[in-house]
């Protein structure tokens, strides 16, 4: 099976729950994507908005690390798996999107809008970007994306939304392999 049938097939059979949501990994990624899409952000973007949580696929009982108060990694986890197939400029934003929400966290209203489930996380993450750190990310060159994935990222929990099937999003990801 190659790369593109797999992630489409870890897709159609997890219906596992998003930590602490009340959307399936596969609904939230999903719709994550389609945020990106809406406000016409670069295929690249799309790309890593629809696969910036597949890290969830790969570690064993995410919701087991939440109980047990540990971080999974999962931005780690899915950039180390994916960074065989895709291109650079989807990858980034995989990689940071987590340091993006420390990031924006550091706004208070932003972090009003979290919602339960994902300040829980943002805790076990590191918690709220330091000064220091915040002034180093901003440097990153997938500050930016990373920005706008995790703002997707937030809002993409929404249940009853009518999504996409992962499969209408197969030439996209073929289309970014390496």
């Amino acid at each position: 099976m190659n790369i593109v049938d797999q992630i489409i097939s870890n897709y159609l059979n997890n219906k596992s729950l998003y930590i602490g949501e009340k959307v399936t990994m596969s609904e939230h990624m999903i719709q994550t994507a389609m945020f990106a899409e809406k406000t016409n952000c670069s295929s690249n973007l799309v790309c890593s908005s629809l696969l910036h949580d597949y890290g969830h696929f790969i570690l064993e009982n995410p919701d087991g690390l939440v109980d047990k108060n540990k971080d999974g990694k999962h931005e780690d986890a899915g950039y180390e798996f994916l960074k065989e197939y895709f291109a650079k400029d989807v990858l980034g934003p995989i990689k940071y999107h987590v340091k993006a929400k420390r990031y924006l966290a550091r706004e208070e209203s932003y972090y009003k809008l979290l919602s339960k489930a994902s300040k829980v996380s943002l805790k076990l993450q590191g918690g709220i970007m330091s000064y220091e750190e915040a002034e180093k990310f901003e440097s990153n060159e997938f500050f930016k994306d990373s920005i706008k994935l995790r703002k997707f990222d937030e809002i993409a929990k929404k249940v009853g939304l009518k999504i996409k099937s992962i499969n209408e999003y197969k030439n996209l990801l073929t289309s970014k392999l390496i």
